[in-house]
């Protein structure tokens, strides 16, 4: 699972925890991708840990409450969608050896703030019988003006990818991919380097075919940004009946008079008398005020006080 990134499309709540960390409806998402994994007998996980790795292992552990087994890989300098998995291509590939027999050559590759159900066998098989190299999970593109997108050719094949805002018909790749261990190996270990802008337009250089797609009408839910991130808890929240009320963290303590309707409120959070929060992010640690009014904001507790950002912004 790719865990090192920094979020900074989800500052300032990133700067309390790593993106994997941040719970959605209540939920980490390194725990609710991992959950995933297990649902489809995927149990050997390797995590790769940069900005505040703390966050990730302290909910995540060894894995063996969710039923996994979990290891990390570490990385000083962020190594990137294809360096991050070079760096933990060791651990990777002990998983056969480690049962006696030969290391299996396949990686499942996952981001780790990825929320899709795709069907993993079916890709795996998509990718066994295609010859290609690397396999992305894709779907149509929901949004080709906020997301780049991939292009295929008629027999499925990846031939380029697009900007966001491209006219020309593309897929939005959701963060899952199966990746032959021959495509990282010859990175060199601790030099940052990225698929989709290095490492996959080289492969389908040499070979047509090396990169192909696997198209579903797979869920994806995206959690880029504060906005997105609330708005994934709500959605989350009234699938499960409880409409505008996302799940809370710990030790979060709601003054009886204040008014707190469509928010997220994380670990030891403090609501004052009289306060109004509407469609919030809270993050831990944060005390807020008597009487202090909040609407569509993210708020983070600063080392000079309260850090608000606007979602809309």
């Amino acid at each position: 699972m790719l865990t090192a990134g920094l979020g900074t499309r989800l500052r300032p709540l990133t700067d309390v925890r790593a993106k994997a960390a941040v719970p959605v409806d209540g939920e980490p998402l390194a725990r609710r991708v991992i959950g995933w994994l297990v649902s489809h007998g995927i149990t050997d996980l390797v995590l790769n840990l940069h900005h505040r790795p703390d966050t990730i292992t302290a909910l995540v552990g060894d894995g063996c409450d969710l039923a996994a087994r979990v290891r990390y890989s570490w990385e000083s300098v962020v190594l990137g969608s294809a360096g991050g998995p070079r760096r933990a291509l060791p651990l990777l590939l002990d998983r056969g050896r480690a049962a006696g027999g030969a290391a299996d050559r396949t990686l499942l590759l996952v981001n780790g703030d990825t929320m899709t159900n795709v069907d993993l066998a079916a890709l795996g098989a998509r990718h066994r019988e295609s010859g290609a190299r690397v396999t992305m999970a894709l779907i149509e593109n929901p949004r080709p003006d906020k997301y780049g997108g991939v292009v295929l050719d008629a027999a499925g094949h990846v031939t380029g990818f697009t900007r966001r805002g491209a006219a020309a018909r593309s897929f939005h790749f959701i963060g899952v991919q199966a990746v032959d261990a021959d495509v990282i190996a010859p990175l060199e270990d601790g030099v940052p380097s990225e698929s989709v802008a290095g490492v996959y337009p080289r492969l389908m250089a040499e070979r047509s075919g090396a990169v192909a797609g696997f198209v579903s009408d797979a869920a994806f839910r995206d959690i880029g940004t504060p906005a997105d991130l609330l708005d994934t808890s709500l959605a989350l929240a009234a699938a499960a009946g409880r409409e505008g009320r996302p799940v809370w963290g710990a030790r979060v303590d709601v003054d009886p008079t204040a008014r707190v309707e469509h928010s997220c409120l994380w670990d030891d959070v403090r609501i004052g008398a009289r306060a109004e929060l509407d469609r919030c992010i809270v993050a831990d640690g944060v005390t807020i005020a008597a009487g202090a009014r909040y609407r569509r904001c993210a708020i983070v507790d600063g080392d000079d006080g309260l850090i608000v950002r606007s979602l809309d912004a």
